[in-house]
């Protein structure tokens, strides 16, 4: 149900209303606009049909929302919303934000070295994994909270927010502890737990969409998130599997326009995993900024063919600085900036 209020409403008003929202175990959602404030109310439908809320003061009209992603939802707010994830650092703004850094922290030097490099060329955000889930137990799994303190200290040398995935609800306090954003990657994309969890702080969330989800289905995991608390949610198309098997997944380019069209929220893509191929990564990221995102997730390592892992899909520096430039001048001519 979406409340909205009249133009001129007392906030004393506003908040009796709120206050009786909660008195019968509904959730408000306050959503400020430019020319109307909503309030969003979530919970038990039969107790939202019962509420008189058109007899508030503060109250223009009710009307329902229909989609079953409640605060995902463009009905809620129709403006889009900005993910503040540090003090410089907004996503969802006319800047588009790049993230770059190595798929895994696999040493201090190297990742103060990647951060330094990708930092010049224009990245705002370092990205690297601490924790990584690979399809073989025998793989290099990361290095925890050691790979956590080199992130918490590469951010402190450069300035660069800081993402990094989180898989299990034990490891969320120390992720929280150095980190500037949380990842949700692929495969926990419906760990509803683990969404629920985030879901109470209000660190900013990096939703992955699964390798074979729909795109309802990643609104809905979105919504886990927003309903348990957490506004800061921001998503990352990073390519679905298909019956195609020369790139490793198939980038939806569609998918931007869509949740552009269904939601309010941010998204940003994943050139890196939706190609696979290093070769590939700056046409794709070209199309995604022409596209309409706003973000980029890239994947930068000094020696890619040492890497512990996604090496073949790794820019070089030099690579990534020329990439840099290459949708910077694209992102000109949709009217934004890098």
């Amino acid at each position: 149900m979406i409340i909205v209020l009249k133009p001129n409403a007392k906030k004393e008003d506003v908040d009796h209303l709120i206050e009786k929202i909660k008195s019968v175990g509904l959730k408000p959602w306050i959503s400020e606009g430019v020319e109307r404030s909503i309030i969003g109310v979530i919970g038990e439908e039969d107790v939202v049909r019962d509420l008189p809320l058109e007899g508030f003061a503060a109250v223009e009209k009710v009307m329902p929302i229909l989609k079953p992603y409640k605060l995902a939802s463009r009905d809620l707010r129709s403006e889009p919303t900005e993910i503040k994830i540090s003090k410089d650092v907004k996503i969802g703004g006319k800047e588009i934000v790049v993230m770059a850094g190595p798929c895994s922290v696999e040493n201090r030097d190297m990742l103060i070295k990647t951060a330094e490099s990708v930092k010049k060329s224009g990245a705002k955000m370092l990205r690297g994994g601490a924790f990584k889930p690979r399809s073989s137990p025998y793989s290099f799994q990361g290095l925890g909270e050691e790979a956590l303190r080199y992130l918490a200290e590469a951010r402190d040398i450069t300035g660069l927010a800081v993402v990094t995935e989180l898989m299990d609800i034990r490891s969320l306090d120390i992720v929280a502890r150095y980190t500037d954003m949380i990842q949700i990657g692929a495969r926990n994309m419906q760990n509803y737990d683990l969404l629920k969890e985030v879901g109470k702080t209000k660190i900013p969330v990096l939703l992955k969409r699964g390798m074979a989800n729909t795109i309802k289905e990643f609104l809905m995991s979105a919504e886990y998130i927003l309903s348990s608390g957490n506004p800061n949610v921001v998503f990352c198309e990073r390519g679905i599997r298909t019956f195609e098997d020369f790139t490793r997944f198939t980038l939806d380019i569609n998918a931007v326009s869509a949740i552009k069209e269904l939601s309010h929220l941010p998204i940003v893509i994943d050139p890196s995993h939706g190609t696979g191929r290093w070769g590939m990564v700056a046409s794709a990221a070209r199309a995604g900024v022409a596209a309409g995102c706003d973000g980029l997730m890239i994947e930068v390592h000094p020696n890619p063919e040492d890497a512990f892992s996604d090496g073949d899909q790794s820019l070089l520096p030099e690579k990534f600085d020329s990439l840099m430039k290459e949708i910077s001048a694209v992102a000109k001519a949709v009217g934004r900036s890098i």
